[in-house]
């Protein structure tokens, strides 16, 4: 039976629920997922529930789940271990990490950050997700940093983990995995149509596609959805299925007809003339 244990990080927020899940998996020794801010009561916690420990790995950069990781690390003498973190040992995707009676597959799930990493215990069929999951509403993607496209990918390539338990960055464990996953995607696809049937209307700028789309939500919330809006936009720019008429972020934004390739005819991304074969092709001389 795998061994879970989660230390909660005191910094509870809008976007960390009721704060950052620390996990520590297996034990004598155990390994760390996200020690979180370096909070020196919080990693007392962590070091007093996890010692001995093997490694300490991050599932992404952000403030809320790597600064104490370096700290821990040295204070347990364990390796430590991130996609991308100063002073870490790089992750590989698919590297395994064994330690305590448990092995964790490191998942490369890009779209909350470029660096984020899931780990899936196999015998168990759990899933440590870091926020690309999380226990309760939707993961907030962030342009630039942030990627739609990449990260509905990593939803499907989590779903094809076929994991039964996710353990997530903040909020509560989620005990049926794929109806997660797939309530995710089938979001993520109303919130498109949302946008598209509104830009079908007429030209739009972000601000008035939030006032209409998230006309039942508090004021508050409405600058996190313009960045969750803009993450679609770019996504639909990008397969060519929305322009603006200006570089501004903001837009307006309008519905556009995805453009053929001018070599082959099949459809090309954004405002390209050529699709990728083609474009390398014709880089190659082979025109």
């Amino acid at each position: 039976m795998l061994r879970v244990r989660r230390v909660l990080a005191p910094n509870p927020g809008v976007l960390t629920l009721e704060g950052t899940n620390t996990w520590i998996v297996g034990s004598s020794p155990s390994i760390v997922i996200d020690p979180g801010p370096d909070d020196a009561a919080h990693l007392d916690e962590v070091a007093g529930e996890a010692r001995p420990a093997a490694a300490v790995v991050v599932t992404h950069d952000h403030p809320d789940h790597a600064p104490g990781a370096p700290a821990l690390s040295e204070r347990l003498g364990a390796r430590l271990l991130a996609f991308r973190l100063p002073g870490a040992e790089r992750l590989r995707a698919g590297q395994r990490i064994s330690a305590g009676g448990v092995e964790l597959t490191a998942v490369h799930t890009p779209g909350h950050t470029a660096d984020h990493v899931a780990f899936f215990e196999r015998t168990a069929r759990a899933l440590f997700t870091g926020d690309a999951v999380v226990g309760r509403g939707t993961s907030f993607i962030d342009p630039p940093g942030g990627d739609l496209l990449r990260y509905l990918r990593s939803l499907q390539r989590m779903l094809d983990l076929d994991s039964r338990t996710i353990y997530p960055g903040h909020g509560p464990v989620v005990l049926r995995a794929r109806a997660k996953l797939e309530e995710y995607l089938a979001h993520r696809l109303e919130r498109e149509h949302q946008i598209v049937s509104a830009l079908d209307e007429g030209a739009r700028s972000i601000a008035e596609l939030v006032a209409s789309i998230y006309e039942d939500y508090p004021p508050e919330v409405h600058p996190l959805a313009a960045r969750s809006v803009l993450a679609h936009l770019l996504k639909l720019e990008h397969e060519g299925h929305v322009a603006r008429s200006t570089r501004a972020e903001d837009g307006p934004w309008e519905r556009s007809t995805p453009r053929a390739c001018a070599r082959c005819g099949r459809p090309v991304t954004g405002r390209a003339r050529y699709c990728r074969s083609c474009s390398l092709a014709i880089l190659q001389g082979k025109e």
